[in-house]
């Protein structure tokens, strides 16, 4: 799709912005108090972050690339896969959609968010903290959280780029599509699988396959990474919702509020740096 530049950024705001409303919003609803879906745990955190990052790319990926992630969009760039005079206005408009998108959380639950009264559980569903975090273990935190992200965000960005160019059966697909647009195939209710993607407008079956392998990769990588961190494996994600976190009152967010900032340069430098890693290997890999 032929887009204007500044098409694209609005397009990275309102997908991150729809990444943390819906991500951050089902951690809202899973862990504070009075909420009907409190208590329904981890899983139902990853499955919600899973729909938060399949909905922005569907929406999206064939206007900006669906970035929607600082760490992705500076990954992509030192590999070659992404202009380097585009990448502070993705990451503006990255950020402002995050915290656009945690302010409409906050409107949301702000009558559960005071019904819980506890600045750090109120955290959790604005940013990441580490699980090793008791006040006394920052150096043990910092490291752990450190290692989580890195490996997590590596496996995040690599199978991006792997499922969008080189999944199982790309070849097979493409073919299918090939063969279809020659035949001037139509789509109906008997339309075969990649006669209906043939036809969606300006789609590849690449990308078609892909969002739906990001969104479910992404229900795994929060549930295995999610442990130690909450895996925010994005620093928009966390470090726009930590800022709204700290200026918010007592009164909105609880007793003994605390932004944790000693902790907030994790999940921004640690996915940085996986994001970077992944995107390298994979270019020595396949260029």
């Amino acid at each position: 799709m032929d887009v204007s530049w500044m098409t694209k950024y609005i397009a990275e705001g309102l997908g991150t912005m729809l990444l943390v409303l819906l991500g951050n919003g089902t951690i809202a609803g899973v862990t504070l108090k009075g909420s009907k879906n409190e208590g329904m745990g981890g899983l139902a955190i990853a499955w919600g972050y899973g729909i938060a990052i399949l909905v922005p790319v569907l929406a999206f990926a064939n206007v900006s690339g669906a970035h929607i992630n600082p760490a992705i969009t500076i990954g992509l760039a030192s590999a070659g896969y992404f202009p380097w005079a585009h990448v502070a206005q993705y990451i503006l408009a990255q950020l402002i959609g995050a915290i656009i998108g945690q302010l409409l959380v906050v409107a949301i639950y702000k009558e559960y968010l005071a019904k819980t009264n506890d600045g750090a559980i109120s955290l959790g569903a604005f940013s990441t903290t580490n699980a090793l975090d008791n006040g006394s273990n920052r150096g043990k935190a910092i490291f752990n959280g450190f290692i989580n992200e890195v490996i997590g965000m590596f496996v995040f960005v690599f199978g991006i780029l792997s499922f969008t160019t080189n999944f199982f059966g790309a070849e097979s697909i493409k073919w299918m599509t090939s063969y279809a647009q020659q035949q001037g195939a139509d789509v109906t209710a008997n339309a075969t699988v990649s006669q209906i993607w043939a036809s969606v407008s300006g789609a590849s079956s690449s990308k078609m396959i892909g969002a739906l392998a990001i969104g479910l990769m992404f229900v795994g990588l929060v549930t295995a990474f999610g442990g130690p961190t909450g895996a925010a494996l994005n620093p928009a994600r966390d470090l726009g919702p930590r800022i709204v976190y700290s200026f918010l009152p007592q009164s909105v967010v609880g007793e003994n509020k605390d932004a944790k900032w000693w902790y907030a340069w994790v999940p921004v430098v640690a996915t940085i740096v996986g994001a970077v890693i992944a995107a390298t290997v994979f270019k020595l890999m396949f260029k």
